[in-house]
């Protein structure tokens, strides 16, 4: 495929018809989708959530799906698959009452599933409106979304392509002295330039910062001695996203932070290892996890081996513990163990698989062990 905003019309016209025959099997009457991941994955729209009620009605009946939508911004379904799908459009004008109209397209009182991206500002007019309370699509729409097809995985090797080659730039950046801020901006700019449409997220954590597994930037200064996480990624078109940690010295560290890092490299690559069809997401944590409370470092890792990703930077499959879920072909996951050490270091090593028919591919293709960058 081209590097377009969108995946040919054919691929939405294969999803929707794919997400009436999932509602049905589910009892469901259908699915409300309003803007967000999930419409953006059935039709390729990049609408935007407003107080005016835009939303994708897919009838469980098979009968097609039809978009509420208002006059006014009729314009924001210009680059989705809407036209080409035939999908029939029914617009609206203050005054009008959408939730009325969306209900028009479903039985009375219908058993009905709603995106997770619903602002309760639509949910609530409309569970008012069809005197049923709905549900969360997500058990319906992650049997779609989890599973990638082949244009979806060609779009996350770019995005690991693109991440990688930011990652490669390192030692231009961090150097001792620089803020993280000052870092984190040449990164940002570095991930557009290098393919991404935006930054999503820059976390550069140096020293004590590193132990906070989700610190952005700071003020702070880097020294000399420092060990460095940084956590990049952002969307390439059509929106999948990249998503890549890699842990940097500014000169040495010392031998406790060298050795316990080493470690680290080790339980993520058991983790990597252990990704194959057949196997369940708990065992790919357990994979990490054990490695490090071998060394004694269990205590240290305080989160899960990893997230899906897609559309959504998380998104189903959850690499965790007690998450039985069994791996497929398809399946797009963080592998992302860390160690966190209060008042002194983090560090953090992410590579996004993807799982093949025999073990996984990896996006992202940088060294794992710790970088010196001075």
């Amino acid at each position: 495929m081209t590097n377009s905003a969108r995946f040919p019309s054919a691929v939405y016209a294969t999803r929707l018809a794919r997400a009436a025959e999932l509602s049905a099997a589910a009892g469901l009457d259908g699915l409300l989708i309003t803007p967000g991941p999930d419409l953006q994955y059935l039709l390729g729209s990049r609408a935007e959530s407003f107080e005016r009620l835009t939303c994708l009605v897919i009838p469980a009946d098979g009968s097609g799906a039809r978009i509420v939508v208002p006059k006014m911004e009729l314009a924001a379904l210009g680059g989705s698959a809407t036209a080409d799908l035939g999908l029939e459009v029914l617009d609206w004008v203050d005054g009008d009452d959408p939730y009325l109209l969306a209900g028009s397209v479903l039985p009375p009182k219908p058993a009905t599933a709603v995106t997770d991206a619903m602002p309760a500002l639509h949910l609530l007019p409309l569970a008012s409106n069809f005197g049923t309370t709905p549900v969360l699509a997500t058990a319906v729409l992650r049997q779609l979304r989890m599973i990638k097809d082949a244009d979806e995985i060609e779009a996350l090797r770019r995005a690991g392509a693109a991440i990688d080659r930011v990652h490669a730039r390192m030692a231009e950046w961090i150097v001792a002295g620089r803020t993280e801020a000052e870092v984190a901006a040449d990164i940002e700019a570095a991930i557009v330039a290098e393919g991404h449409t935006e930054a999503e997220f820059v976390i550069v954590g140096s020293g004590p910062n590193g132990a906070d597994p989700h610190h952005e930037v700071s003020d702070r200064r880097i020294e000399a001695g420092d060990v460095v996480v940084v956590d990049i990624g952002g969307p390439v078109e059509p929106g999948y996203n990249s998503d890549s940690t890699r842990t940097y010295s500014v000169g040495d560290p010392g031998d406790d932070a060298s050795t316990r890092i080493a470690v680290l490299a080790q339980a993520q690559a058991a983790a990597v290892a252990a990704v194959r069809p057949g196997v369940t997401a708990e065992a790919v944590d357990a994979a990490a996890r054990n490695v490090l409370a071998e060394a004694g470092l269990a205590d240290a890792f305080i989160h899960r081996t990893g997230h899906g990703i897609g559309l959504s930077v998380h998104e189903d499959p959850y690499i965790v513990a007690g998450n039985t879920l069994v791996l497929e072909p398809g399946m797009a996951f963080s592998i992302e163990p860390g160690i966190y050490f209060k008042g002194q270091w983090g560090a953090r090593i992410e590579d996004i698989v993807v799982v093949t028919a025999d073990g996984c591919e990896s996006m992202n293709n940088q060294p794992h062990g710790l970088t010196s960058v001075d």
